[in-house]
């Protein structure tokens, strides 16, 4: 499997959000993305509790790593414990677990958790909402793999995007390494791409963008999305 966190295969990577994909076809979405030219996949967890939805459990990722499994996955887990859903994912073939700076007390909190990540041996990222203060992850940056900054409020897909949370990602890049990445999540397409590209970004998560269009388009977007 390419490690497309740490060892890119090229930049911008491209992870298509399954939140958006069609759920009775949920395997044939992925390989299909995957196909068209995504370099990994994004899982989104939702416990209905830190955010208003419920989403995806260790049962959906253990079946999308049967279907496909030499494809990364990046799963973003928008819960208010996130310790306690570790295993689970790691077990059900995870190979990145991110979680919210929100429900973290503290620096030494957040990278108590970075750290049994690491432990389990998966990449480790850390996210921020857009009302958070930047500074909330300065402290806790180098600790991660990967910085992931939400361009929309979590919880559901097919929100606008929220330009004021590109000066994060401007704020962030000069503190990240040649193998960390800085991801963003929520509302991107080609337009939204771009100004995300400017601002330093080298990963973009995109659902709707994507999955709502005809599958022989979804090659093309892929395409504009990284350029």
């Amino acid at each position: 499997m390419i490690d497309p966190i740490s060892s890119p295969p090229q930049l911008p990577l491209i992870a298509p959000s399954l939140l958006a994909a069609d759920f009775a076809n949920l395997a044939d979405d992925a390989r299909e993305s995957l196909k068209a030219g995504a370099d990994l996949l994004h899982v989104d967890v939702m416990d209905n509790h830190f955010v208003p939805n419920l989403s995806m459990g260790p049962a959906i990722c253990e079946s999308l790593r049967k279907s496909l499994p030499d494809t990364y996955l990046d799963v973003h887990l928008m819960v208010t414990d996130p310790e306690s859903l570790f295993e689970p994912f790691v077990k059900a073939g995870a190979n990145l677990i991110s979680f919210h700076i929100e429900v973290c007390d503290d620096e030494a909190h957040a990278r108590r958790l970075c750290d049994r990540l690491g432990e389990l041996g998966v990449h480790t990222g850390i996210v921020i909402n857009p009302p958070t203060d930047v500074e909330r992850v300065f402290p806790v940056v180098d600790a991660f793999d990967l910085v992931l900054v939400m361009s929309v409020n979590p919880g559901f897909g097919g929100q606008s995007f929220i330009p004021e949370v590109l000066e994060k990602c401007r704020a962030i890049k000069p503190l990240l390494r040649e193998n960390q990445r800085l991801e963003i999540d929520g509302g991107i397409n080609p337009e939204t791409a771009t100004q995300a590209i400017e601002s330093g970004v080298d990963l973009l998560v995109a659902g709707s963008s994507i999955f709502s269009l005809d599958r022989d388009s979804w090659s093309e977007r892929i395409r504009s999305l990284r350029s």
